[in-house]
């Protein structure tokens, strides 16, 4: 195998092997951005299921309170009666209906059955009590369940009059395992007891799951320190009975009518189930579950919380899906994108390779032709004489190489040609090469007639060579000359061929690149104008999820759009010139705060702006500064009714002037000042506070501009205050 083919075959091998790395590259590029894709849409997911699953949690823990809550003001209500004994060593059912009463219970307290009082009676004591209640006018005093027991706890007060409540008289809880529990603690420790379920009186047969809160009554109201203290000054219980489900259904109100959970009674021994929700049964699997002990009254309940299936639980989800429907779009445009690209550097790279291999070709034949053509050739030096001379024109002139150094080459023919001697002292013409046809005279006696064609060329360094002169019969020249110029034009046609091409080429990737780039917003402008069309014209037969589902893609289109001229903003204030000039920064932050004012007038602000704040600066750049500064000082204020926003400045260490912009606002936390002055870095959401994070990475790049620095400080709740320099000329 020749050169020329092992040359042949390497260019054929990389002009293989570039488009299959440009192809590659744009495949690695489509998976890289369908990585990258899939990365931010789980990262995305993951952050709203966790934000879910918080708020899930958060209204575990409010359920629990209100229930706490609502405990404590039975409490608080049985409380009262125990104030009542307290005032009198025993009050009259008379007095003891009118405290009742007085507490409006079935309105206030729906759950609660009545408040009762019942009373400590020893075995011995309890014929006195009865000859006691009967001698009052109070009636027969029946205690039940009938049996001789040490201790008794009938009931005798409760109120209000229900038929269920008069039934319940005389009852003697104290023979009833789980309220004498409770009962027995009370009067031990002296705090309110609450029993594990039972069945109260007054649901008679019913199964209905209750509770009794019961609160110890001791003798003169007050409570006794020992323990044998308080046995012996025990008078009896104020208690409360009450429905579990009632008690719960009331505790959370209507804005937590929707939770699913269940309350467990884990007091001592098995757990028992006291309530469980209406809606907690579902086909469809809860999206978090969570478990809260709480601790009543010598009691410990758990609950079970159950979200709603993850539809439910966490919405925003579905939006997360058409971003990553929307990343999946701009990933195969970016692939389309790359892959026209490598096709067009392909076709370019072919296009240059061949040219290339045309160009080495007739170089190679040109050399060829001028080693071994019949033309002859000879070198001159600026005296016009011989220097060297090729075989073909040792040939032409009939002498040996030998003889034709150093010898003038104007003796080789009849006459003189002035011009030609001309050429030979160092003259040219306007094109620098010189044509003559000449005798020339042979050795051998021999005329013919050739044609001469000189050019100027510079030889080596320290070589005295002024020209190229080559010498042919007429004719051999007229034919070579003939063959030499069609291949010349040829050539010539060709390379200019290539090179349109080329040219061509290189024209459309750039009119495809340049469309590529200002088409960027198409999508955007499609799924904007079919969504518009499709919301003004089919309304009315898209449902309401549906007509929602337009609505999140047409703002999350326009939020795309409002991104992008973002990001077209910043790269102008990067791009544009600084005309510098002095600017009134007092006068340019009143103007700045009147048109807040003027766009937001129900807000009260108010604003300190410190006179004769002066800086040279480009006052386009520093106004957009000022903007974006008291903009989101106005913006984040807005939870505060006494919100005030200062602009003023002071003397650093160094007494060069400082300019701050400080309110009271929702601030940030301090570990997170390194994101704020980052593009599209948030510190709230967009729900409480809108935004594209843009407007504090502008004034960064504005302050660095003018040769500035900018710091933040904030207190999270508490405001925050942006300082930052201006040096000036």
């Amino acid at each position: 195998m020749s050169a020329a083919d092992l040359d042949d075959s390497a260019a054929a091998q990389l002009s293989g092997l570039v488009p299959r790395r440009s192809y590659l590259l744009a495949l690695l590029v489509f998976i890289g951005a369908l990585i990258l894709v899939f990365a931010t849409w789980t990262v995305a997911r993951d952050r709203e299921l966790r934000s879910a699953e918080s708020e899930f949690q958060t209204r575990t823990e409010v359920v629990t309170d209100l229930m706490r809550q609502r405990l404590i003001y039975y409490e608080l209500v049985a409380g009262g009666g125990v104030s009542l004994f307290a005032s009198v060593s025993r009050p009259t059912p008379q007095q003891w209906r009118a405290y009742v009463e007085g507490m409006n219970l079935g309105r206030r307290f729906p759950a609660m059955l009545g408040l009762g009082f019942g009373g400590y009676v020893r075995s011995s004591r309890l014929p006195d009590l009865q000859t006691e209640w009967r001698e009052s006018g109070y009636g027969m005093l029946e205690v039940r369940p009938r049996g001789v027991r040490r201790d008794y706890g009938p009931i005798l007060y409760l109120e209000p009059k229900t038929a269920a409540n008069i039934a319940a008289i005389g009852y003697d809880m104290y023979s009833e395992p789980t309220r004498a529990a409770a009962m027995l603690a009370a009067l031990e420790t002296g705090q309110p007891q609450l029993t594990g379920p039972v069945q109260l009186i007054q649901d008679g047969s019913e199964h209905k799951v209750g509770l009794v809160l019961y609160l110890p009554v001791y003798r003169g109201g007050d409570r006794p320190q020992s323990l044998d203290a308080r046995r012996s000054s025990m008078q009896g219980w104020v208690y409360v009975p009450f429905r579990v489900q009632r008690f719960v259904e009331t505790s959370m109100g209507t804005a937590f009518k929707d939770a699913r959970f269940r309350v467990y009674d884990v007091g001592q021994g098995a757990a028992s189930l006291l309530y469980a929700s209406p809606g907690e049964a579902s086909a469809e699997t809860s999206a978090f579950h969570h478990s809260t002990t709480l601790e009543v009254y010598g009691r410990r309940w758990r609950i079970d919380f159950e979200s709603t299936p993850q539809a439910q639980a966490a919405p925003r989800l579905a939006s997360l899906q058409n971003m990553l429907a929307l990343g999946l779009f701009a990933s195969l445009l970016l692939y389309a994108v790359a892959l026209t690209l490598a096709r067009t550097e392909a076709r370019a790279r072919k296009i240059a390779l061949r040219m290339t291999e045309d160009y080495r070709r007739s170089e190679t034949r040109f050399r060829s032709a001028m080693r071994y053509s019949a033309i002859g050739k000879a070198l001159l030096d600026s005296e016009g004489r011989i220097v060297e001379a090729n075989p073909s024109l040792i040939a032409i002139v009939g002498r040996n190489e030998a003889a034709l150094r150093g010898m003038r080459f104007d003796g080789l023919f009849e006459n003189e040609d002035h011009e030609m001697v001309g050429k030979a002292n160092g003259r040219t013409d306007t094109d620098g090469v010189h044509r003559a046809t000449r005798r020339l005279h042979r050795e051998d006696g021999l005329v013919r007639q050739v044609q001469l064609t000189y050019s100027p060329v510079p030889g080596n360094v320290g070589q005295d060579i002024s020209g190229l002169v080559q010498v042919e019969d007429v004719t051999e020249r007229l034919r070579a000359e003939a063959r030499v110029h069609a291949l010349n034009r040829t050539l010539e046609a060709r390379v200019a061929l290539r090179t349109r091409e080329l040219s061509q080429a290189n024209q459309e990737l750039e009119a495809f690149a340049y469309s590529v780039s200002h088409d960027l917003r198409a999508p955007l402008r499609a799924i904007e104008g079919f969504s518009r069309v499709l919301i003004e014209k089919h309304a009315a037969q898209l449902d309401e999820p549906g007509r929602d589902y337009l609505s999140r893609v047409r703002k999350a289109a326009g939020r795309m759009g409002e991104l992008i001229d973002a990001l077209l903003h910043m790269s102008r204030l990067a791009r544009s010139e600084l005309k510098l000039d002095r600017v009134d920064l007092s006068r340019m932050a009143g103007e700045v705060v009147e048109e807040l004012r003027t766009s937001d007038p129900q807000r009260n602000i108010e604003v300190a702006i410190a006179p004769g704040l002066e800086v040279v600066g480009d006052a386009a750049l520093l106004r957009n500064l000022l903007a974006n500064l008291l903009g989101n000082a106005w913006k984040f204020t807005r939870g505060n009714p006494a919100a005030r926003i200062e602009f003023a400045a002071q003397n650093n260490a160094q007494g060069m002037p400082e300019f701050y912009v400080r309110d009271n606002g929702a601030g940030f936390a301090q570990e997170y000042v390194g994101k704020l002055f980052r593009p599209f870095q948030r510190l709230h959401s967009d729900s409480d506070f809108p935004g594209h994070g843009i407007g504090l990475a502008s004034v960064k790049r504005i302050v660095e501009r003018h040769g500035g620095t900018i710091r933040a400080e904030g207190v999270e709740g508490k405001g925050a205050t942006f300082t930052f320099t201006l040096p000036g000329e």
